[in-house]
């Protein structure tokens, strides 16, 4: 093992995606993944296209971004130990944000779906701990969003009388 899985493997281990799993079952995700280094605005992945990987943010951050008329309005930003990619790649519908490297140097392992599937048949309990958090990253995005949306509401319209 390189000096680089070595550090993703410590670095794995002190996230909320991989802290009920064992060394040697963080290793053995690694296996399943691979390490994407991307330039700043570099796309992840992009509108329309169903999401073929879910990314786990290593370093750096990338932009969730709506597009109408052809300017991109920033929906979310994910941030190192964050999953994303995860709601077109469970329900296989095309994406409707774009994701875009905001910082040199983002480093994402990714989680192609064929290593998924054979991930989920080869180590059921590493994909149920990948499921578990999916959710708890979808929610906490939904969150975000609902906050900014509440927040935005307030400064426009006033408090809201009772």
């Amino acid at each position: 093992m390189s000096v680089a899985n070595n550090d993703l493997t410590k670095f794995l281990s002190q996230q909320y995606l991989c802290e009920s799993l064992t060394i040697t079952e963080v290793q053995t995700l690694l296996e399943y993944t691979e390490l994407v280094i991307l330039s700043k605005n570099e796309v992840i992945s992009d509108i329309g296209e169903v999401g073929e990987a879910l990314y786990f943010v290593v370093n750096g951050e990338a932009a969730l971004l709506y597009e109408e008329n052809g300017q991109e309005t920033e929906i979310g930003r994910m941030t190192v130990g964050e999953l994303m990619g995860e709601m077109s790649f469970f329900d296989r519908q095309p994406r409707l944000l774009r994701m875009r490297a905001k910082s040199n140097d983002t480093q994402l392992l990714k989680l192609p779906r064929v290593m998924y599937e054979r991930l989920r048949v080869e180590h059921p309990y590493i994909a149920v701990n990948l499921l578990e958090h999916a959710i708890v990253s979808l929610d906490h995005l939904v969150r975000r969003v609902s906050q900014d949306e509440m927040s935005l509401a307030r400064y426009m319209f006033g408090k809201a009388k009772r």
